[in-house]
């Protein structure tokens, strides 16, 4: 399991897998911890990210194969695939809007992608390495990026004026940045890497605020509750931890099996995590409340 994302009413999950599937689950009203498998795509590839579209009616992932495919969620239908970078693609990101899709790709560039006319409208270079992940800020007038372990840095991009902002904190041996979340109101972006470390920055001033100790091996996830209040965490030390934002301190620690946990996200209302491993491509629910 690779990626995991909550379509924007709650009602469904996707997840990714390398097995070149992507999976759409049904989230039982009577049953809110028993997933129901409703479909599936196949992709061209192995497939790293996915991401819904702000409206819940499109889906992208993003794949090995060096390509973006877009679908339709309600039929399963590829409607569109785009094509640019030259390494395989390893993170997808929508804009709030939903009119710009943002891919981080193995070739060191962030690709920008309308949706109007599935045409790429620009590309970012900054990163010396690896691209692994990337988020749009709430106001989509923000996208950060991160590099794997020979970068090491966050670039804050400032789209309208076409400048960035470079964040550097996390281990010099061993800071591969593995996720990156902005917080719902903006002000806030949390990351998790090969350091076994999280860290919380201050986007007005690039200043890290705390880092967040804990867990025994690379953080793979990193998410912020919908309320801003909590970060969750997944861990190749096979455990999801959650956090709370104001003191930095640990709130509880699931263990959730035998597996690494690479892919955390939290349910639009806040009160489940879904939680992917590398184990048997099962999705992990997991109550918050």
């Amino acid at each position: 399991m690779t990626s995991v994302a909550f379509s924007p009413n709650g009602q469904t999950l996707a997840s990714a897998c390398d097995d070149k599937t992507i999976k759409i689950w049904h989230l039982a009203d009577k049953e809110p911890r028993m997933l129901r498998e409703t479909g599936g795509f196949s992709c061209s590839s192995a497939v790293n990210s996915v991401a819904f579209s702000p409206d819940g009616k499109l889906l992208a992932s993003g794949n090995d194969d060096k390509t973006i495919q877009l679908w339709e969620t309600s039929t399963g239908k590829e409607l569109s695939t785009f094509k640019g970078h030259k390494e395989k693609v390893y993170s997808v990101a929508f804009s709030p809007d939903g009119k710009t899709l943002a891919s981080g790709s193995k070739d060191k560039s962030v690709k920008l992608w309308s949706i109007d006319t599935n045409k790429e409208t620009s590309t970012l270079h900054g990163h010396c390495d690896e691209v692994f992940c990337l988020a749009f800020s709430p106001d989509g007038k923000i996208l950060a990026s991160a590099g794997a372990s020979k970068d090491k840095t966050i670039k804050v991009w400032y789209l309208a004026e076409n400048k960035f902002l470079t964040l550097k904190g996390h281990s010099e041996e061993l800071g591969g940045i593995y996720s990156i979340a902005f917080s719902p109101d903006g002000k806030t972006l949390v990351s998790g890497g090969t350091d076994k470390t999280i860290k919380i920055w201050l986007l007005s001033s690039g200043l890290e605020l705390r880092t967040l100790g804990g867990h025994s091996d690379d953080v793979c996830s990193v998410t912020f509750s919908p309320d801003g209040k909590q970060i969750a965490s997944g861990s190749k030390d096979k455990t999801v931890r959650l956090w709370q934002v104001e003191t930095g301190k640990e709130i509880r620690t699931f263990t959730v099996g035998e597996d690494p946990i690479y892919c955390v996200v939290f349910s639009p209302d806040g009160k489940t995590l879904a939680a992917g491993g590398n184990g048997d491509n099962t999705v992990m629910l997991l109550p918050c409340d």
